[in-house]
């Protein structure tokens, strides 16, 4: 009887719980796979040498990107990256300089045309709107390639919602969203009038003008 309560005991504590589907889901939705770090001097137009925010040294293929149009914003020395790789880190598939989505991102008010209302997104995470009355913006990331942005409404309840969007295109002076809700609203902005860049500003940018309505892993 010992032995049988022995031997019962060891099977079942062998036993892995199971993970259900919705969890397996849910836990590949928390994990972030996205590479942050900088832009180094090693990078070319196929090439970019990232410095990672664990101070990792890696050089990444864009070529695979570039050709799908999924080099957002270009890249230069210095410029703050984000990059989904595939699994040996050798391939970028997606590529967002996030340098070039910082500043003030406006487009005319839906509502009557009148004036300009949009977001101020900052470097560090911190985001604002633009003359906006209904909605006040509080931050913003790069989440699995993603951008998402943290926001209130002036309704009298203080409750944070959580905004997905996806790259369309990013230029010097030209940003474009796809929401990740059941409208898939596109957002086109620029930024505010009178708003300029240098050629400083620019300097050693490899700019992508591509568009692609895919986003494929």
């Amino acid at each position: 009887m010992v032995a049988a309560a022995l031997m019962t005991a060891c099977k079942n504590g062998s036993q892995q719980p199971q993970m259900s589907s919705d969890e397996d889901q849910m836990s590949y939705v928390l994990r972030d796979t996205t590479i942050y770090g900088f832009c180094a001097e090693g990078s070319a137009m196929n090439t970019l040498q990232i410095i990672t925010d664990a101070g990792d040294t890696i050089s990444i293929s864009t070529a695979r990107a570039r050709e799908k149009n999924k080099v957002f914003g270009g890249y230069a020395v210095g410029d703050e990256i984000a990059v989904i790789a595939n699994a040996d880190t050798t391939q970028a598939v997606l590529v967002i300089n996030k340098s070039m989505l910082n500043g003030d991102w406006v487009m005319p008010n839906p509502l009557d045309g009148s004036n300009e209302m949009g977001i101020r997104i900052m470097r560090g995470g911190a985001a604002e709107s633009i003359d906006q009355s209904t909605i006040v913006y509080k931050s913003w990331r790069i989440f699995n390639g993603k951008l998402q942005v943290v926001a209130t409404r002036e309704d009298g309840i203080d409750m944070e919602e959580y905004q997905d969007f996806d790259l369309v295109k990013l230029t010097a002076d030209s940003l474009v969203l796809r929401s990740n809700d059941e409208e898939n609203e596109v957002l086109e902005y620029g930024h505010p009038h009178g708003e300029e860049y240098t050629e400083d500003d620019l300097k050693g940018i490899i700019i992508d003008e591509g568009l692609d309505d895919e986003y494929n892993m």
